[in-house]
C-alpha cells in the first residue's frame, strides 16, 4: 500500500497582498484596541506610587551562629552575598510583622511582602529598599519604618554587623504606573496581530478563484475564455454597453 503525500502550498505573496488590501481594517483595528487598553488603564487600573530608601552594608567581621566571616572591601561579590542575606531578612514574616506593628499598616504580611523589593544597587554595598503601594503616603510610611526598624533586626540576627540609613523615602509626587503608553502600544499591537490574523485565515480558506494568474500558476490547461467584470468596466466596448442596456430593460 503506497502512502502518498499531500502538500499544502501557500502563497505568501498573495497573503501579503490581502493584508495591504485590508490596511484599512489593520489600522482600524489597532486604533480601536489601543484605544480600549487606554481607557481600560486609566479607567479600572489603580495608580501605584514607589518609595525609595537606601541603606548602607558595612562588609566587615561579622558572624552567624557559630561561623565567622571576613569580607573585604574589595570584594564586591561577596557584599552582593551579604546584601541578599540581609534582603531574605527583611522579607522574613517576623520581620514583616514588626514592620506592620511599627506603621500601624491594616495589611498582613503576604500583602506587605508583595509590596517589597529589594536589590544590591551596582553591585556595592548599598542596597535600595523599594515599596509600592496605591497610597503615596502609605508608601513613604512603610519605606522609613524598614529604614528604622531593619539595621537593629539584622543586628539582632546578624553579629557584628552594620547597616546603616544613606537615605530616607520622601513622599512620591508621581506615579510609577501603570504606563499609559506601554499598555496602549500593547494594545494596538494586539490589534494588529488579530485583525492580520483574521485576514490570513480568510484568505486561505477562500475556496473562490479570483484571478486568472491562479489557474494558469495551478493547472496545467490552457485558459479558453474569461467572463470580464462588467460592473467594474470603465470602457464602452460591447460588454459593458449590452450590461447596461440589458439592466435597464
Amino acid at each position: 500500500m503506497k502512502k502518498t503525500e499531500e502538500f499544502i502550498e501557500i502563497d505568501v505573496l498573495r497573503l501579503l497582498k490581502a493584508v495591504w488590501q485590508k490596511i484599512w481594517a489593520v489600522i482600524l483595528a489597532a486604533i480601536i484596541f489601543g484605544s480600549a487598553t487606554f481607557g481600560f488603564t486609566y479607567l479600572f487600573i489603580e495608580p501605584t506610587y514607589e518609595a525609595k530608601t537606601l541603606l548602607y552594608v558595612n562588609n566587615s567581621n561579622f558572624s552567624v551562629g557559630n561561623t565567622s566571616f571576613n569580607i573585604s572591601t574589595s570584594s564586591l561579590s561577596a557584599a552582593q552575598e551579604l546584601v541578599n542575606t540581609y534582603i531574605v531578612i527583611l522579607k522574613a514574616r517576623t520581620s514583616l510583622n514588626e514592620i506592620i506593628e511599627y506603621a500601624e499598616l491594616n495589611r498582613s504580611y503576604t500583602e506587605l511582602q508583595n509590596m517589597i523589593s529589594a536589590a544590591p544597587v551596582n553591585s556595592t554595598e548599598i542596597f535600595e529598599v523599594v515599596v509600592t503601594s496605591t497610597d503615596p503616603s502609605e508608601s513613604e510610611k512603610i519605606a522609613n519604618a524598614i529604614a528604622t526598624l531593619l539595621p537593629k533586626r539584622i543586628a539582632e540576627i546578624v553579629d557584628g554587623s552594620s547597616v546603616r540609613v544613606v537615605d530616607y523615602a520622601i513622599v512620591p509626587t508621581s506615579r510609577s504606573g501603570p504606563s499609559y503608553a506601554q499598555n496602549t502600544f500593547i494594545g494596538m499591537v494586539l490589534g494588529v496581530l488579530i485583525s492580520m490574523a483574521i485576514i490570513i485565515i480568510r484568505e486561505l480558506f477562500d475556496v473562490f478563484v479570483r484571478e486568472e494568474q491562479y489557474l494558469s500558476q495551478t493547472y496545467p490547461y490552457p485558459i479558453l475564455a474569461a467572463i470580464p467584470n462588467m460592473r467594474n468596466s470603465k470602457s464602452s466596448g460591447y460588454y459593458a454597453s449590452d450590461y447596461s442596456s440589458s439592466s435597464n430593460k
